[in-house]
């Protein structure tokens, strides 16, 4: 009898994108991290993505010193892929974004493959009240910021992190990105197998049809083969049936509440570990496995959790 396949869940405990105000839920301490990201462990996620905020107020940052209070904490008590974010928060610079990354040597690091409009102010239309006054202005100047990715961005993450051995879950909002993934690829900069994430539903990025959904899958067919590991990242509403979508199709899969603050139509999530777990659910009723961290770093050719610096 055929083994079922191995699906790898990623799971975004907190980002930069929705702000605390949007849901009670939303890790924000140190510690809250820490336990979101030990919760989704448990429930099923292989691999942990990581923001960081400052726990005075929520803001995005990417100091290092808060990253410390709680990467240790999840490596000593989860066997969890850690993947820490190069993405950081809208205006921050490459130097700032890639801070964290460079000094702890994860075994993955997100990176956005190209400059975009990244549309999040139609949240203002959904959400009037704010805790602090830097939530709106956050949503308000993305009508007129773009989040800056150029090649040299790109390449000098790539080469920065490369002397620790971290891999990258390549984050592509559209078809250009894909690539601009392979133009690396040409050149030797990234080698396979590559991580790509797909992410869809952010507005200035492709859509959240599943006809997107298609396109993107072929694309990368086109230009990767079999060097690459797909995942779907649906944001919003959209993220459990774009997963679902993807997975019968042979993707892994990424959830968390930095990408959607739902877990059904009207009903928040009140933890990352929820959502792992519906996912987790859809995944077995497909008939396919939800893949072990080492599992995770055999598929992804990662270090191993040994060879970071947390």
């Amino acid at each position: 009898m055929a083994k079922a396949r191995k699906v790898i869940i990623t799971c975004a405990v907190t980002g930069s994108i929705h702000t605390p105000s949007m849901s009670p839920h939303i890790p924000v301490t140190p510690d809250e991290i820490a336990e979101a990201a030990i919760g989704a462990y448990e429930a099923g996620a292989s691999i942990i993505h990581l923001h960081a905020r400052d726990p005075e107020n929520g803001r995005p940052t990417q100091a290092p010193e808060v990253f410390n209070q709680f990467l240790p904490r999840i490596k000593q008590s989860t066997k969890a892929v850690v993947n820490i974010t190069t993405g950081g928060g809208l205006g921050m610079t490459v130097e700032e974004r890639m801070r964290p990354a460079v000094e702890f040597a994860p075994e993955v690091a997100s990176l956005n493959m190209g400059s975009m409009n990244f549309g999040i102010f139609p949240m203002l239309d959904r959400f009037k009240d704010f805790e602090h006054e830097w939530e709106r202005q956050h949503l308000e100047n993305s009508r007129d910021n773009v989040f800056k990715n150029t090649f040299k961005d790109i390449e000098t993450i790539l080469t920065t992190c490369r002397g620790n051995n971290t891999r990258f879950e390549f984050e592509c909002y559209d078809i250009g990105h894909l690539y601009t993934l392979a133009h690396f690829l040409e050149r030797g900069i990234v080698e396979p197998p590559l991580f790509v994430q797909s992410v869809f539903g952010i507005l200035g990025g492709i859509g959240q049809h599943p006809e997107d959904l298609m396109h993107m899958r072929r694309t990368a067919d086109r230009l990767f083969g079999d060097q690459y590991q797909w995942s779907i990242l649906g944001a919003g509403r959209n993220q459990i049936p774009l997963a679902t979508i993807g997975a019968s199709m042979g993707s892994n899969v990424r959830v968390g509440i930095e990408d959607s603050l739902w877990l059904g139509p009207g009903k928040l999530a009140e933890s990352n570990a929820a959502q792992v777990t519906k996912m987790r659910q859809v995944l077995e009723g497909l008939s396919l496995d939800v893949a072990t961290p080492d599992e995770a770093r055999e598929m992804l050719k990662l270090k191993g959790g040994d060879d970071v610096k947390f």
